[in-house]
């Protein structure tokens, strides 16, 4: 059987796309540092969160020489805070967010970074961002996880202000 020089042509780059796109999918799974939420968070009790130590009242708190944890509590349609209240961190320091979910499944994403992960009831997802830009930046917190009929109005601030202005009283509790 002879198979004429452009079928051969045709069929390596058709091959060759093939590889290229099992090769696209790979990395994007495994290589771009996208991670699932795994158990380093911890488990809460979405039905008791009030009771909880830290998400009871969900807020900044210090960690260490300008290293901080922010609570934050994802639901129906609002981050606490976030939403009513903006979240205030320092700028020039290392924010770890503890973010879970009251009711259903969330998505936090922190605009103009690379933050992003799901609120899921039950499970309490961390993920670290340096704010390292000029002081008195703003960032949106936006939910991308279909939650509810007002999805689309669930958002919410995030504020950097000078170290010269940070102080305990800006904490969030």
């Amino acid at each position: 059987m002879d198979i004429h020089r452009y079928e051969k042509i045709w069929l390596a780059g058709a091959l060759l796309l093939i590889v290229g796109f099992i090769a696209t999918v790979s990395y994007g799974a495994v290589g771009a540092g996208i991670e699932m939420i795994n158990e380093e968070g911890g488990q809460v009790d979405p039905a008791s969160l009030d009771e909880h130590p830290q998400f009871g009242e969900p807020g900044t708190y210090r960690a260490g020489p300008n290293e901080y944890d922010v609570y934050v509590v994802a639901q129906q349609f609002a981050f606490v805070p976030g939403t009513q209240e903006p979240i205030r961190v320092p700028a020039n320091s290392e924010v770890t967010f503890h973010v879970t979910s009251r009711d259903v499944t969330h998505g936090f994403q922190v605009v103009g970074t690379n933050a992003n992960t799901m609120a899921i009831p039950g499970q309490v997802a961390t993920l670290t961002v340096e704010f390292d830009e000029a002081a008195d930046e703003e960032y949106g917190l936006l939910c991308n996880e279909y939650c509810g009929s007002a999805h689309h109005a669930m958002e919410g601030n995030i504020e950097v202000v000078p170290q010269s202005e940070w102080n305990e009283s800006m904490v969030v509790n």
